[in-house]
């Protein structure tokens, strides 16, 4: 590729991770993103961007999973599903499902916060994916839901609400606006989210499931319909399959774009950009706007593209959510995030670099799935080496501390003070329908109680684990192949932890953890 295409065009995804469900917004010259993050803490993450293409991490909206106590354990396909991100009256907003609780919402004066505590909007059972809409024109509010069938025992469908204007609470009981069992060949529409157009309601939703499915498109003179509907990105002969699920943003030139998300089976969903125009046809008026009203158009007459020309933005030097780190201080950056509501005491803040993880003590000690005091981080998308520096200081029997691929597999390679007092390189896994670990190879001699840990992932999210003792990088055990987590992806996970005793059990140090290229040969 010549210095000038890349600089000219980009290639999807522009988000190579499992930033799942994304919503986008822009306000000024400045594009904001968040996404699911289910019962990971902190959730809601806040991604920016100035030309659509290179994003950063700039924060998260939510400390903690409410109510605290039910996510003091990991729920892994809880939490928070599918959120809308909106800019309305100076202040940002997010809404969201908990499919177990009901529509929550938070907002702030600034993307960077402070963000207010949840708000329970409306409570109920299945209420999934919300999306608000204030209408400028008239001063309504509104809001469109979808459901989870897996809780109410109802899918398929979009129901609208009436919203008050401060967006505390819906006004009416709510009305099916959407019913796709009455649209020939539809199936699983969700995720809708919902915009005011050229005199139109519009409601851009997928249907067909998150790994075939579709993207739709929904258009009406009022807000409780009735609707017309069309597919505007759909696989066709691409190897993007599903897309799906995503946000329509208009550039100050005045370009459309949209931003969706692709299964990638463990690398979760990744983010493709789109773009966007609009095509005559259907019952459509001309665009007073000139735009050519119409239908969206989305990607290469609605397949998803893989190379295209860039935004009209301007240039933007080459970024990318953080994925290296050194730990300063004993703190993590924010790529981090826990398995479940974080307590006191699980890391130490101290002068130097490196992160101090204390063994926590556990009667789920041989199943990392069940543990909450897990620090992940998302897969890449791209093969990729994995390395970090481990030194275990405990001297209680079984603490033990490493590095994993977690997913509903796992597998970890790491150190664990032995019943002889020694220490040892230990490589264990866990397979999907296991309730509990292996060893994955023989234990080895760590003298000094440290170790560097390697995971080298190729295609298919291929895992190679190896280690350095100190007398060079050697390979364990077999090949893995990583695995989702249901609807998350794999995820790189730091651990420490010791079984069930009483008092402190001691703490490990993780230093100069690295994402790379993979070396060659």
């Amino acid at each position: 590729m010549t210095a000038g295409r890349t600089e000219s065009t980009y290639r999807n995804p522009v988000l190579n991770a499992d930033w799942s469900d994304p919503d986008v917004i822009r306000v000024g010259d400045d594009f904001y993103l968040t996404a699911s993050s289910f019962g990971r803490v902190p959730g809601l993450p806040l991604l920016h961007s100035r030309d659509l293409v290179n994003w950063t991490l700039v924060g998260h909206a939510l400390d903690r999973l409410e109510p605290e106590a039910e996510f003091a354990v990991p729920r892994h396909d809880c939490g928070v599903w599918a959120p809308s991100l909106r800019h309305h009256d100076d202040r940002f907003w997010i809404f969201w499902g908990d499919p177990d609780q009901g529509i929550f919402q938070v907002n702030a004066p600034e993307i960077r916060g402070p963000w207010t505590r949840p708000l329970l909007v409306k409570a109920g059972k299945g209420l999934i994916d919300p999306c608000p809409l204030w209408d400028e024109e008239t001063g309504e509010a509104y809001l469109v839901h979808a459901w989870a069938k897996s809780r109410s025992g109802v899918k398929n469908r979009l129901t609208g609400h009436r919203m008050h204007p401060h967006g505390t609470e819906l006004l009416d009981e709510g009305k099916v606006i959407v019913d796709a069992d009455r649209i020939p060949g539809w199936f699983t529409l969700e995720g809708p989210k919902l915009y005011r157009h050229d005199g139109w309601f519009w409601i851009l939703a997928p249907a067909g499931g998150v790994e075939t499915g579709w993207q739709g498109a929904f258009r009406s003179r009022a807000f409780f319909g009735p609707y017309e509907e069309r597919v505007v990105l759909e696989q066709k002969d691409t190897d993007v399959n599903g897309p799906h699920q995503g946000a329509w943003v208009r550039t100050p030139s005045g370009e459309d774009w949209f931003l969706h998300f692709q299964q990638r089976g463990a690398y979760g969903r990744v983010v493709h950009l789109q773009p966007m125009g609009w095509s005559g046809g259907g019952t459509s008026r001309p665009s007073e706007a000139g735009d050519g009203g119409g239908w969206p158009v989305l990607g290469a007459d609605g397949a998803p593209v893989t190379v295209h020309r860039r935004p009209d933005l301007p240039a933007q030097p080459p970024a990318a959510p953080a994925t290296d780190d050194d730990f300063p201080g004993g703190r993590h950056g924010r790529q981090w995030q826990w398995t479940a509501n974080p307590r006191e005491g699980w890391a130490t803040q101290h002068s130097a670099d490196g992160l101090r993880l204390t063994c926590v003590r556990s009667a789920d000690a041989d199943d990392l799935r069940r543990l909450p005091n897990v620090l992940t981080q998302r897969l890449p998308g791209t093969p990729c080496t994995v390395e970090v520096e481990l030194r275990l200081d405990s001297e209680e029997p079984g603490a033990r501390a490493g590095l994993a691929v977690l997913g509903d597999a796992y597998r970890w390679i790491g150190l664990q003070r032995g019943a002889d007092g020694a220490v040892h390189l230990v490589h264990r896994f866990a397979e999907t329908v296991a309730e509990g670990e292996r060893d994955a190879d023989h234990a080895r001699p760590a003298p000094e109680g440290r170790a560097r840990l390697r995971i080298d992932i190729g295609a298919g999210a291929r895992c190679r684990f190896s280690y350095d003792t100190g007398d060079g990088f050697r390979p364990t055990g077999q090949v893995f192949a990583a695995t989702p987590w249901r609807w998350v992806g794999a995820l790189l996970g730091l651990v420490a932890l010791a079984p069930t005793g009483q008092g402190h059990a001691g703490a490990a140090t993780f230093t100069q953890f690295r994402i790379s290229a993979p070396a060659h040969g």
